[in-house]
């Protein structure tokens, strides 16, 4: 007798579905690798967007093409509620859960541009709010103007970023970001014409929109910092003068001539009053120029300032930035150029517990846990917002250690499609166990992860050897970026069919790596929640789902 159900049929218990085809009655749509997942709503993908962006595609979608399904999602959004679009954007880029803020400046010049009046109205209410730098605004600028022109509105936000601040900040915005993307604080000012409400502010845009750099006239802390960075760039003085000129009026290194750059006393003054971010991006010139070395004060400084968690929470450093900045730092060499430093030690190790820190204190759920990377050749190729240093699966390997970091029942498996008996352990299937721990420092784990055979996608895997090796598990968390097509059973059919044969009722925490359309979590399924990859409060959202 022919059982049909085994090749049709709506019940789990009565078919499993290959992931090349659709499970009957569930509404899944085809991914981009040619298997089957759901589509995520609008919604979802906006926070998607916001944390991973769309820079660089994804192994299987170009950029531009991402980018458009993106906007897409975004304009849908924008349509169904503005106003919440804008309070995502507002919330996403304050938390500093993204690793960059490029894509909510983008979604806010949309929402300017494309929303009902009270949507454009609070879009550009929220600009100083999103738009925290010049460099920042420099780029909203540049979006902005796709979407709509320089009306009453934009010119009342872009003045109101100008006049609200204080006049010191002010005058520090001016000299750290002169120009980015085409644009000059000359220009947005000719074009917003703010209206001073202090003779600071007055002096300032007057010298602001100024082709040339005149003596500035007049008392206050903000003319005297542009006094002292003038005096840098007109004087000649030696490396010593310029470290006390810089030390005495807190300099930032984009104030100081290149010339000056060369030297560790100047780089010991900049490291005084260093913003944070900007530390961590210069670490390697710092080394290079001899300044931070083994024993050095600059190098324990560096450290200690690392491991201040309230001054990462307080500068939303993301965890993506120290990662890359450990990636780079530890190899001892650029990613573009020729320039080589030798890692001092210290620095190293400083950097990996600033990872952890940077993601803020993860209130454990202590289950059983099994942490399971996607080690594909999609998540392979793929490169984390476009940084050419880092894939997918190596960061997801990073990201997995802060669960692991705070739950401590847990171990780490890597899948893919296929066998390959060298990276496993007595296993014929393509998933195997992992031998990295938070106590591992973190760029070592992230070159044992670069270095595994991948294949194809089956998200099945993780559930699939649990169930046949009978291990226990309460939360199954499988980073990926849900392109799976490579296997003979979905992955929520795997899940389900776990749940029965085990007697636990376990969950699925999908951490999504990409900013595509698509899930391998079921919706109709409240034991299964999808996450966004690389945002910074992700540990915590699976702590609590796991709960």
């Amino acid at each position: 007798m022919l059982d049909f159900t085994k090749h049709f049929a709506t019940r789990v218990r009565a078919m499993l579905t290959p992931q090349s085809e659709p499970i009957p009655g569930s509404g899944q749509v085809p991914n981009s690798a040619g298997g089957y997942a759901w589509a995520i709503n609008h919604w979802d993908r906006l926070d998607r967007f916001l944390v991973l962006g769309s820079e660089g595609g994804t192994y299987y979608v170009t950029e531009r093409a991402l980018t458009l399904q993106n906007a897409h999602a975004v304009a849908e959004c924008l349509a169904q509620d503005g106003p919440r679009v804008v309070a995502r954007v507002v919330e996403m880029s304050e938390g500093g859960r993204a690793p960059r803020n490029d894509p909510a400046l983008f979604v806010l010049a949309m929402a300017a541009g494309l929303g009902d009046p009270d949507t454009r109205a609070a879009a550009l209410a929220a600009l100083p709010r999103v738009a925290r730098t010049g460099t920042h605004l420099f780029h909203w600028l540049r979006y902005v103007r796709g979407f709509r022109g320089w009306g009453r509105g934009v010119r009342r936000a872009v003045a109101g970023w100008y006049t609200q601040k204080p006049a010191r900040d002010l005058a520090y915005q001016l000299l750290k970001y002169p120009s980015r993307d085409g644009w000059s604080h000359r220009d947005a000012l000719r074009l917003a014409h703010p209206r001073p409400s202090t003779d600071e502010q007055r002096v300032l845009f007057a010298r602001a929109v100024s082709r040339t750099r005149e003596p500035v006239e007049g008392e206050g802390a903000a003319l005297a910092l542009v006094r002292a960075a003038d005096r840098l760039h007109a004087e000649e003085m030696d490396p010593r003068q310029a470290a006390n000129v810089i030390r005495d009026n807190r300099l930032t290194r984009e104030m100081v001539p290149t010339h000056l750059l060369a030297h560790p006393v100047v780089w010991e003054a900049l490291l005084e009053d260093m913003p944070l971010t900007a530390l961590i991006r210069n670490l390697a010139t710092m080394t290079r120029v001899g300044l931070v070395a083994p024993g050095s004060r600059a190098s324990h400084k560096v450290a200690e300032r690392l491991r201040d968690a309230d001054a990462l929470r307080r500068t939303r450093v993301h965890p993506v930035q120290v990662l890359s900045a450990l990636r780079t730092y530890a190899s001892g060499r650029g990613v573009r150029g020729s320039g080589t430093w030798e890692p001092v030690a210290k620095v190293v190790d400083a950097l990996d517990a600033a990872f952890y820190l940077a993601f803020g204190a993860v209130q454990p759920a202590r289950k059983r846990i099994m942490l399971a990377l996607d080690v594909s050749g999609s998540m392979g190729a793929a490169r984390v917002l476009g940084m050419e240093h880092l894939s997918c699966r190596e960061a997801s390997a990073a990201m997995a250690l802060v669960t692991a970091a705070t739950e401590p029942e847990h171990f780490f498996t890597a899948f893919t499609a296929g066998s390959h008996p060298s990276m496993h352990r007595g296993l014929n299937t393509g998933l195997s166990a992992l031998d990295i721990s938070p106590r591992r420092r973190l760029d070592d784990v992230v070159q044992s992860i670069s270095n595994i055979p991948f294949g194809g996608t089956d998200c099945a895997l993780p559930m699939l050897e649990a169930e046949r090796n009978r291990w226990m598990v309460d939360v199954f968390v499988v980073y990926t970026d849900n392109e799976t097509w490579a296997g003979s059973i979905h992955p929520s059919q795997a899940l389900r069919r776990y749940r029965e044969r085990t007697g636990i009722a376990a969950r699925l925490v999908v951490v999504g790596m990409a900013s595509n359309g698509f899930s391998i979590a079921d919706p109709d399924d409240a034991g299964m929640l999808d996450v966004v990859g690389f945002d910074a409060a992700a540990p915590q959202l699976i702590a609590d789902f796991a709960r």
